[in-house]
């Protein structure tokens, strides 16, 4: 069976890896994608935000950050997708590997390089690093894994530049380059971008990334920094929009610089649609996502990545925007 080429996306909390990955999933290239979502905390909600046409295989993985904790779950879930393609039972002719945006990169294209079987299965095609324009500067100053996701990268694709100004993205273009000459640099907008440069380009030079770091193929140690963890907001009963938008609206205000990446999937009081909920730092969006079926358990789940957060004011307020509160009286557990 030839190699199956693999594509790890990557990018720092935020830069909008799951909208270009939806963009991917939509464009007519003739070619059925396997993906492995990897999201850090104990619930996802990235694979609730793919577009699914019944031909995308989606794999989730949870728990941890796929270039550590669960660096093992790769491996063999890598495996399984390959015995099931060797047996007929899923078809696809290509992975995408959607990382968690506090992932360091080096550990998982290693895994294609030092396991004999997926090494043997596979064949790591490129890795292709989203950029926020808005808040990539701050991120490179503080993060390593935002810097080591730069430094990895066979393509660099600039997103939010609408945020920001002319300036603002050249002086970003010019310091990508310095960490990173050799790889090319484009502008995603709302996830549209050449999937003809993102796919099948074969990018991924091991001999290059030799010359950076000597040791990738042995050291395959790796750390994250402590006071960044996750929590997740679960709610069975409708939510009431106002009061979630005023309540959220306050606490970017005050918590906004610990807020990394918040998430979520709304079920809102007196809506058929999901509500889709996003945002990064100060930046909180929101929009339609698709319809609730007839007889589906509508619930809310928002997931929360950053450091040092409230955690008890956040859910405390949170729960007291179920549409009902005001006449229960009661806030959840």
């Amino acid at each position: 069976m030839a190699q199956i080429p693999v594509t790890i996306l990557t990018g720092f909390l935020g830069s909008g890896k799951t909208t270009l990955l939806n963009r991917i999933l939509q464009e007519f290239h003739g070619q059925r994608i396997a993906v492995i979502e990897n999201e850090f905390g104990e619930a996802g909600i990235d694979n609730e935000l793919l577009v699914q046409d019944g031909d995308e295989q989606i794999v989730e993985m949870n728990n941890g950050c796929i270039c550590c904790t669960v660096r093992g779950d790769l491996v063999r879930m890598l495996g399984e997708l390959a015995d099931k393609k060797a047996s007929g039972l899923l078809k696809f002719d290509r992975v995408i590997i959607e990382t968690t945006g506090l992932a360091d990169p080096a550990p998982v294209a290693q895994t294609f390089f030092v396991d004999e079987t997926i090494s043997e299965l596979y064949l790591l095609d490129a890795i292709v690093t989203m950029v926020d324009a808005k808040h990539a500067p701050a991120q490179l100053d503080i993060h390593h894994e935002a810097q080591e996701q730069v430094g990895f990268a066979d393509r660099l694709l600039i997103t939010k530049t609408d945020l920001v100004d002319a300036t603002a993205v050249n002086s970003l273009r010019q310091r990508l380059r310095r960490i990173n000459p050799r790889a090319p640099i484009a502008e995603a907008r709302h996830g549209v971008a050449a999937v003809h440069d993102l796919l099948d380009i074969r990018g991924f030079n091991l001999n290059a990334i030799l010359e950076i770091e000597p040791q990738f193929l042995t050291d395959v140690s790796h750390e994250h920094d402590d006071d960044v963890s996750s929590f997740v907001f679960r709610e069975a009963r409708a939510l009431d929009l106002e009061r979630m938008e005023d309540f959220l609206g306050a606490m970017v205000q005050i918590y906004g610089t610990r807020m990394m990446r918040y998430k979520g999937v709304l079920s809102i009081h007196g809506q058929d649609r999901r509500v889709i909920f996003q945002g990064v730092h100060m930046l909180m969006g929101a929009d339609f996502g698709v319809a609730w079926k007839q007889g589906e358990e509508r619930s809310s789940k928002i997931v929360f990545i950053g450091r040092d957060l409230p955690k008890d004011v956040l859910l405390g307020g949170l729960y007291q925007c179920v549409a009902d509160a005001h006449q229960a009286n009661a806030v959840s557990p």
